[in-house]
């Protein structure tokens, strides 16, 4: 007979532990009396201590290493205290103050969390895999920090990305935490900065390629297939090249995607819906400039060129209306450089710089992935204004940091014309006694609906047409008002709402398409919302 946790071992687990919302009833039948203070409160009055003590923090970085200390200590406290307050925390857990966790990973690193897997464990996986604690894993977040955000290799550091990730399939779309799984592919790292730190906790060598790499993956992926045949791996973060051949290599093989590539594009497509709204627009008739060319710009190109196929246009008709810069210019036909992705978007064009291509191209929308600040020019955006009398800009690099421009200049620049998203938040811009409400184009938005929609019905891949559905659905949940305070997202404090909708979008796609494997419920989203975790006691 299991014996049942009592005293110090309930109050040091932070699955079971309540702190001083445990009852008189639960002291005497744990064993907890003279462990806590005589005060039973309420689980919302611990919220209401826990953000006095967040706002005594000065610095983002201490609030973000204070909530996963809470975490630590009592995991549903630190959920509800999320899904109760994730406008204000967002920004905490996540970007941008995720980016500045990452480089400082080892220096504020507290317990482990989360996997790691590094080249020694080649032909050993299975067995180190077996020590994960839980055996229903359903979502596996997987990186090798080469592509941090847009802060580049940060090696084992890059751990914060798979572990905030995680946080957000459970704040934002219930997925159960021990049903989460943080990896890190942790195979050296070429930032000597990192080698050369005597607190860096990665292995120190340069970044194992080619063969050894490819075989260390492909081991990991048969390994999760044999011990959590029912997870979903997510890859983030990885280099351009390492995600598409990642992508292509296993999307048709096993259930996974990559955010990067496929939940970026989702999200600017919702964003794209709901700015023709306010422009009056035809989707069929937008011509859409991008700079930069790495896999989120290619990956947002790939589904716009779906969706505008879907509307009768044919394929090559689509991508003439796709254009993307990269740092050399115009991405063309004459260029002998161009790697794969990027030759999908060569135009049959002279080479020109990003202005001229602008005033060439007379773009409806102009996308940021670049990861590098100040990049949309004041001369790029006035430009825009000239076309476009409401000029779409996406300035999406993450950190803030590392953004094309900001809400304020995008407004100025435009005399309060633009309708404008950035990556990380935005602060209200008060232009001309005019406030605007800039949204911002989050993944969060996206990918934690499409996991909750796969593994709901099992479904056995995940495919662009779920994509598709899922940016459909974000759509249409932008409000007049929203669009109205210039926002062309809905509010982020909905977000659980808004990753129902899209998990039966994504579920229904998969039943649609026979690509799931339990039986389809009588009441779909009634049987989805039954599955999300609720942190309340």
């Amino acid at each position: 007979m299991e014996k049942i946790p009592t005293g110090f071992d309930v109050l040091h687990n932070p699955k079971l532990n309540k702190g001083s919302a445990f009852t008189e009833a639960e002291r005497n039948q744990y064993g907890l009396k003279g462990l806590l203070p005589a005060g039973s409160v309420s689980q919302q009055i611990q919220i209401q201590r826990v953000l006095e003590n967040i706002h005594r923090k000065a610095y983002d970085i201490e609030r973000y290493i204070f909530l996963f200390a809470l975490q630590g200590r009592n995991e549903r406290l630190f959920y509800r205290l999320l899904i109760d307050h994730i406008d204000e925390l967002m920004p905490i857990i996540y970007t941008p103050t995720v980016g500045q966790a990452c480089q400082q990973f080892a220096h504020i690193f507290r317990e482990p969390r989360g996997f790691y897997i590094t080249p020694d464990d080649r032909g050993h996986i299975h067995d180190i895999l077996s020590n994960w604690p839980e055996k229903d894993v359903r979502m596996i977040v997987i990186t090798d920090g080469q592509r941090i955000l847009g802060l580049g290799d940060l090696g084992a550091n890059g751990m914060g990305i798979p572990i905030g990730k995680l946080v957000l399939y459970t704040t934002g779309a219930g997925i159960h935490p021990d049903q989460c799984l943080p990896v890190m592919l942790d195979v050296g790292t070429s930032n000597q900065t990192l080698r050369d730190d005597p607190l860096y906790l990665g292995v120190k060598q340069d970044r194992l390629t080619g063969a050894a790499y490819n075989e260390l993956i492909e081991e990991f992926v048969t390994t999760v297939q044999n011990l959590f045949p029912k997870a979903l791996i997510q890859f983030e973060d990885f280099l351009t090249p390492n995600a598409y051949s990642l992508l292509n290599t296993y999307r048709k093989r096993v259930l996974c995607f990559n955010d990067d590539i496929q939940g970026t594009a989702a999200m600017v497509l919702a964003g794209i819906y709901s700015a023709i709204r306010i422009t009056g627009e035809r989707f069929s008739d937008l011509r859409i400039l991008f700079l930069g060319a790495g896999s989120a710009a290619t990956g947002m190109a790939d589904l716009i060129k779906s969706a505008l196929c879907n509307t009768g246009i044919n394929t090559d008709d689509a991508s003439q209306r796709l254009w993307l810069v990269d740092h050399k210019g115009l991405i063309v036909k004459s260029r002998t450089d161009l790697s794969d992705h990027k030759r999908h978007y060569a135009q049959e064009h002279g080479e020109m710089s990003f202005t001229e291509t602008i005033r060439s191209f007379k773009p409806h929308i102009l996308i940021g992935a670049t990861g590098v600040k100040d990049t949309f020019t004041e001369e790029a955006i006035r430009a825009m204004s000239e076309i476009q009398k409401h000029p779409v800009i996406f300035a999406l690099s993450n950190p803030s940091s590392h953004s094309e421009c900001t809400a304020q200049q995008a407004y100025e620049w435009t005399d309060g014309r633009a309708i404008f998203a950035s990556g990380s938040p935005s602060e209200a811009v008060n232009y001309k006694n005019q406030i605007f409400h800039p949204g911002q184009g989050n993944n969060a938005y996206v990918f934690p609906g499409v996991g909750l929609g796969a593994i709901s019905c099992e479904a056995s891949l995940i495919t662009d047409e779920m994509f598709l559905a899922a940016s459909a659905a974000l759509a249409e949940m932008v409000t007049r008002e929203d669009l109205n305070k210039g926002t062309i997202f809905p509010p982020l404090k909905n977000i659980r709402g808004i990753s129902l909708k899209i998990a039966c979008a994504v579920a229904n796609n998969a039943y649609e398409n026979n690509i799931a494997k339990t039986p389809r419920p009588e009441n779909l989203e009634q049987a989805i919302r039954e599955l999300m975790y609720d942190p309340t006691y």
